[in-house]
Parts: C-alpha cells; structure tokens; sequence
C-alpha cells in the first residue's frame, strides 16, 4: 500500500537514507513508526534457534511494511534490513492513526493489505510444515513471480540459493539439489548460473 507522500509529509513524516545492509528496525522493539519505500528494498527476516534466516517478506518502493505492531501496541516480530540503498519516509504511530481516522478511504486500504498479508502468510505456513522442498520451492517461485514478474513466459529469478533457502525454511544445499532436479525435470532452467522460471 503506498500512502501519497504529501499526505504523509503533510502529517509529519520524515524521510530517512539507509544504506545496503542497514538495520531500519530490530524484532522485539518496540514499534513506534509507520515505514513506506520511496526508493530501493528492505527484507523483513528472524533467525531460528540454530541461527539460520527466515524472510518473512521482499518489499520495495512504493510498499509499506511493518504495521501490524502499529495496532496492536506490540513490538516488531522481525527485524527489517536495507537490501540496497534505500529511502523511506517514515510516519510517528499517533500521526498514521490519526491519518486513519481522517482518511476512512486510507483505512479500508489498509485493512484489505493486513488482510492480503495474513492470508500469504497462512498459506507460506501451510506450504512450509506440510510440504517437500520441491513444492515449497515452486510454490515460493509462483508466488515471487505473481508479485513482481510474468505469469506467461518464463524469466530471470534475480534472487541466489541462499535467498531461495531463507524464504522457504530449507537449507541451501537443499536448494541446489532440488533446483538441479526441478531442472531436469523441465519445470525451471538454470542458464550460466542464473535461475529461470
């Protein structure tokens, strides 16, 4: 959901610049801001107990993340991290509810997004406990493609094993030896390194 920026700056916002690598906010703090992408992407992610990363979600400009701790009063359930260069204009929690009092419009957006998100996330949650890596991989690849690709044609998946891995709870060696089988068996193409589907 992208919220108009001079809404948001008309109502206080402020942007911030982060760098490749930079920790925006840090699960189990507390949530005190509304987050949108003018520019660049942020991964949201946790560890395991054995240290290994989960991403919970790929956003990018124009998207917003990190609000449902804004309503609940809770704090951040994953940490958020700058994926390149990134700018993002951020709203205090008081502001963004008052703009959601003021906007009913705005609201109604923001109910059918935390509704959209919540359903994603039960379905990755069924695909992960109940699933073989070859359908959590394809099931992730639909997925990545139905939000930032083609439906009709295969194309060029610009993310690496380890990324693959961390989106669907499996082990990057997993991932290459379930991507070299999904290959021969014609369901994707990998090209000089590079993964088609």
């Amino acid at each position: 959901m992208a919220i108009s920026l001079d809404i948001i700056i008309a109502n206080g916002g402020i942007q911030k610049k982060y760098r490749k690598g930079d920790i925006i906010f840090s699960e189990g703090e507390q949530c005190n801001y509304y987050h949108q992408i003018v520019q660049g992407s942020i991964k949201m992610f946790n560890f395991n107990q054995d240290e290994k990363e989960f991403t919970q979600g790929i956003f990018s400009a124009g998207e917003s993340f990190g609000e449902p701790p804004l309503f609940i009063n809770l704090p951040y359930p994953a940490s958020a991290e700058a994926t390149s260069d990134t700018t993002i204009i951020r709203l205090a929690k008081q502001n963004f509810l008052g703009l959601m009092d003021a906007y009913p419009d705005l609201c109604k957006q923001m109910l059918n997004l935390l509704a959209n998100r919540t359903y994603s996330k039960s379905i990755t949650t069924r695909i992960i406990i109940n699933s073989s890596p070859e359908v959590r991989i394809l099931s992730f690849l639909d997925y990545y493609k139905l939000k930032y690709g083609k439906q009709e044609e295969k194309e060029l998946i610009p993310l690496k094993r380890q990324e693959i891995a961390n989106h669907t709870a499996l082990r990057v060696e997993t991932v290459i030896r379930t991507l070299r089988q999904l290959k021969e068996e014609g369901k994707v193409e990998i090209l000089n390194r590079k993964l088609f589907y």
